[in-house]
């Protein structure tokens, strides 16, 4: 699938930045936002409504690329002694609020007359059925919450736009500042090889399967 107008949010980021070069490179007339280039705070619902409104056109693909592991130095928890309430509401703000907000006021921003996606980049410790670790309390609920955004807020527009296809999505393991103190022995790929990844994927997709997680390769991931 070739789109025409795609959004990124958090264009400036890891992946954010690989989605708009691969989208760009295939003729793709990309919208890039960030809170460094465009001061679109996804945490400020002020902001992110003011800079929405601003946009006229309509896109027929919207990626929510924004997130972050850790936040003010607050590392992911080991143990249930380790639980911050803060460190606690700094994740669910980025990783949940902040996406929860941009559905809000980008949802008019969607083409109705074709096909469509809208994804935003969760990760697959957000899945309850795949835990099987434990730890990274914040993230995991914060992820977790997000999944269900997702799953919710693609019933609620599948009622007005019929070819859209809602979704979430993992990345895997990228080569970023972002996961970088993390990836251990895990396997990672660079970003601008994770773009294709999920670009691929998103091309694939229609409404039949809004509402779903997938990771990287378009497999379905658990909730």
């Amino acid at each position: 699938m070739k789109w025409k107008n795609a959004l990124i949010i958090g264009a400036s980021g890891g992946i954010g930045a690989a989605l708009s070069t691969a989208l760009r490179a295939s003729g793709t007339h990309v919208t890039g936002l960030s809170r460094s280039v465009d001061g679109f705070d996804i945490t400020d619902e002020t902001s992110v409504a003011r800079i929405l409104e601003d946009l006229e056109q309509t896109f027929d693909l919207i990626i929510v690329a924004s997130g972050a592991l850790e936040i003010k130095g607050a590392v992911p928890e080991k143990s249930l002694k380790h639980i911050s309430a803060q460190a606690m509401a700094d994740q669910f703000a980025v990783n949940a609020i902040g996406p929860a907000l941009v559905l809000r006021h980008a949802s008019r921003l969607i083409d109705r007359a074709q096909p469509a996606q809208l994804s935003v980049l969760s990760a697959r410790v957000g899945s309850i059925g795949d835990n099987h670790l434990g730890g990274w309390y914040a993230y995991r609920a914060a992820k977790a919450a997000v999944n269900q955004i997702v799953h919710t807020a693609a019933i609620e527009l599948a009622r007005t736009h019929k070819q859209l296809a809602c979704v979430a999505l993992h990345p895997g393991t990228v080569q970023t500042p972002f996961t970088e103190k993390y990836v251990a022995r895990h396997a990672t790929v660079p970003a601008s090889q994770a773009a294709e990844n999920l670009l691929s994927v998103l091309a694939s997709l229609d409404a039949t399967q809004t509402g779903k997680f997938f990771d990287w390769s378009g497999a379905e991931v658990s909730w």
